[in-house]
């Protein structure tokens, strides 16, 4: 009897990789096997970050109902913002 293949699943915080981020990755030089790097040789060949800017945001820990993500994750990415937006009103008005 054959195997049973597993549906493939998809997940819109991470989606497939298209051609153009393919492109936008980093590149190892010829012969080189990220499995054999040390950490160290692995920090000299990746690209560093630039300066950060201050964070405007605190990172928090909040539960939500199911309905009010689903909700505002309907609306494609930039959810979380959408929320903070939301209740950035709901101050307005009660102050």
């Amino acid at each position: 009897m054959p195997r049973k293949l597993k549906e493939p699943v998809f997940d819109d915080d991470n989606p497939e990789w298209t051609k153009a981020d393919f492109a936008r990755a980093t590149k190892f030089p010829e012969g080189v096997r990220l499995k054999d790097l040390k950490p160290s040789e692995l920090a000299r060949i990746l690209p560093k970050r630039g300066p950060q800017k201050t964070p405007t945001k605190v990172p928090v820990s909040i539960r939500l109902s199911p309905e009010v993500v689903k909700h505002f994750k309907a609306k494609g990415r930039g959810w979380q913002s959408r929320i903070d937006d939301a209740l950035r009103k709901i101050i307005k008005k009660a102050g």
